[in-house]
């Protein structure tokens, strides 16, 4: 898979079948589109192509008050190059010029003039350009390339979405979550240092960097853990601390059982099975020791029961 990151470019790109969207998660809806977008592409003898955007317009729009992400921008393109999904990746950087671009002109000048579009495949409802202005009947007056919309993807009769994914995790129901996705949800980032409490209540914990403000999910969990050398199960804490930290950044904290030596700078994936309850403040260290000596135990009990389920 090729990645392209930045403006646009105006010369040299082969035609292409094309699609346009976030994919923030690539979820069902989103591997269906790609899968239609691969027979039509192969039967036009076409690479497939996705044109995507960083940051997501609606962190663009709403600076103040983003909504939350379901995947960085790394995550979605290691998805993507992992599963095959997509032969090339257009990384526009969404600013001011290209929010203010009227719809004839992203057609003209990206569609046409820079992604030497053939082929395009749209989600049913997508609308694009300043103050949202093109559509679907604008798309296909244009002579260049062929539009075909996607209908929606159901998921156990529900419409396969990133916004309804956000709603599970939100409201902790991650086997709801794992259906609209077709796996687990998943994050990745470096571990970094932290105040390193953890190691001095019996738990330590990897400290992973995120990029964004508001994660999409809260509390503690049970997670599997990718780690350069394998995979571990544990317990993880997303979100404020509440005990232990007075500020508002969120902060995703795993300890993985049964593992020894230091991870700081290694790259984890953190894939989260089960919520076990929200975040809560204790009012001393013991009783947030006792608690995460619960948690730990119900953590375990849970990743034994799926290994009997998966032998």
């Amino acid at each position: 898979m090729r990645v392209y990151m930045g403006s646009m470019r105006t010369s040299g790109l082969a035609a292409c079948a094309l699609t346009i969207g976030n994919f923030d998660g690539v979820h069902l809806g989103h591997q269906n589109m790609l899968a239609r977008l691969r027979a039509e592409a192969d039967a036009r003898g076409l690479p497939t192509a996705l044109l995507t955007f960083e940051p997501h317009p609606r962190e663009f729009f709403c600076h103040d008050d983003p909504p939350s992400r379901l995947s960085t921008l790394r995550d979605k393109l290691d998805f993507l190059a992992e599963r095959q999904l997509v032969d090339e990746v257009f990384v526009y950087r969404f600013n001011p010029a290209f929010a203010r671009m009227s719809a004839q002109d992203f057609v003209d000048r990206v569609l046409v003039g820079a992604l030497n579009t053939r082929y395009l495949l749209i989600g049913d409802d997508f609308q694009f350009g300043a103050k949202r202005q093109g559509d679907f009947a604008l798309l296909s007056s244009c002579p260049a390339f062929v539009t075909e919309a996607m209908p929606s993807v159901l998921v156990a009769g529900e419409r396969a979405s990133s916004t309804l994914v956000r709603e599970r995790l939100a409201a902790g129901d991650l086997s709801a979550a794992a259906r609209l996705l077709g796996r687990p949800y998943q994050l990745s980032g470096r571990v970094m240092h932290g105040k390193k409490l953890g190691r001095t209540l019996g738990f330590p914990t990897a400290n992973i960097h995120l990029p964004h403000r508001r994660p999409a999910l809260e509390g503690v969990f049970v997670v599997e853990v990718d780690t350069p050398g394998a995979t571990f199960g544990g317990v993880a804490s997303f979100g404020k601390n509440p005990t232990v930290d007075t500020g508002d950044d969120y902060k995703l904290e795993v300890h993985l059982f049964d593992f020894a030596g230091e991870l700081y700078g290694q790259r984890l994936r953190v894939r989260f099975l089960k919520k076990l309850r929200d975040e809560a403040r204790y009012d001393t260290l013991d009783a947030l020791v006792a608690q995460i000596e619960r948690d730990a135990a119900s953590a375990r009990s849970y990743l034994t029961s799926l290994q009997r389920e998966q032998a």
